[in-house]
């Protein structure tokens, strides 16, 4: 029953989709819930405070998504600065707030981003996703959405999922669904996606690296992380560039991946150094 439904919703939607000037905007907001005990004993609990606040500002942003038939870009929104503070400024050197462009038809992802200084163009030809349609319905706004489901592997640096590790106990943990990124913490080594897709604007995009389902996705949960679609603008005078990213290094996801990986591991290498530099002043 829910397969027709999905398909009429398709076909009453296909008066709009059909129009010669079709384009749409939808506006994102992110949330992810954080670890209180995030760091463990190491930090005090005014530190702990300040690393909190700022990965909340590096985690919960607001984005755009220009679409049309075909074509898809997503980025960050570009905000004010408040006096004083540093507009370059990112949780950890993390400078990010890049674009994510989407070919539907060619399956061809490129993603414009920075990291700690150097920008990066990195490319992937997609598969179709595994989505798992599922018959469960909410509205969100003025739209019905679909539930949809997937499982995909979680990288080490995957910030929205990091947790602290469990302290030991005599009872055996099952470390096979988790892998190890520094003494303190740990992330799952796959994570449920959940995503909320509506066939009423039948374009196969969404926020961030998401697309593949018939109808733009409204809500993404993965994790701690949540990102909802909180505003739909169609067919507005105003249309926006949809074009690919042509600026940074280009560079497999792969490679990408271990760019970060390394930088990480020098990141943890240098704060161990300065550690024992601190112990070894202290005792003089």
């Amino acid at each position: 029953m829910k397969g027709l439904v999905t398909v009429l919703l398709l076909c009453v939607s296909s008066t709009v989709f059909s129009q010669t000037n079709f384009q749409g905007k939808a506006i994102y907001q992110s949330k992810t819930t954080i670890d209180p005990n995030f760091g463990g004993r190491q930090l005090s609990e005014e530190r702990k405070k300040q690393v909190l606040q700022r990965m909340k500002s590096m985690l919960e942003k607001t984005y755009v998504l220009n679409f049309n038939r075909s074509k898809s870009i997503y980025k960050e929104e570009e905000k004010l600065e408040a006096p004083g503070t540093n507009k370059g400024f990112r949780f950890g050197g993390f400078t990010g707030g890049g674009t994510i462009y989407k070919d539907f038809k060619e399956r061809k992802l490129l993603e414009s981003t920075e990291f700690f200084g150097k920008k990066f163009l990195i490319s992937e030809n997609r598969e179709q996703p595994t989505w798992e349609l599922g018959e469960e319905t909410k509205q969100i706004g003025d739209y019905t959405c679909f539930k949809a489901t997937m499982v995909k592997k979680a990288t080490d640096f995957d910030w929205g999922n990091l947790r602290r590790r469990g302290r030991a106990t005599k009872v055996k943990r099952d470390t096979s669904t988790v892998k190890k990124v520094t003494k303190n913490l740990e992330v799952p080594k796959e994570v449920l996606v959940t995503a909320w897709y509506t066939p009423e604007i039948p374009v196969s995009s969404g926020p961030g690296n998401y697309w593949g389902l018939p109808g733009l996705i409204l809500e993404i949960n993965e994790g701690r992380t949540t990102i909802l679609c909180s505003e739909i603008i169609m067919n507005s005078s105003e249309k926006a560039e949809i074009k690919e990213p042509i600026k940074g290094k280009k560079i497999t996801r792969e490679k990408y991946n271990k760019v970060v990986k390394e930088k990480m591991e020098e990141m943890r290498e240098r704060f161990r150094n300065r550690r024992g530099d601190r112990g070894g002043r202290n005792f003089r």
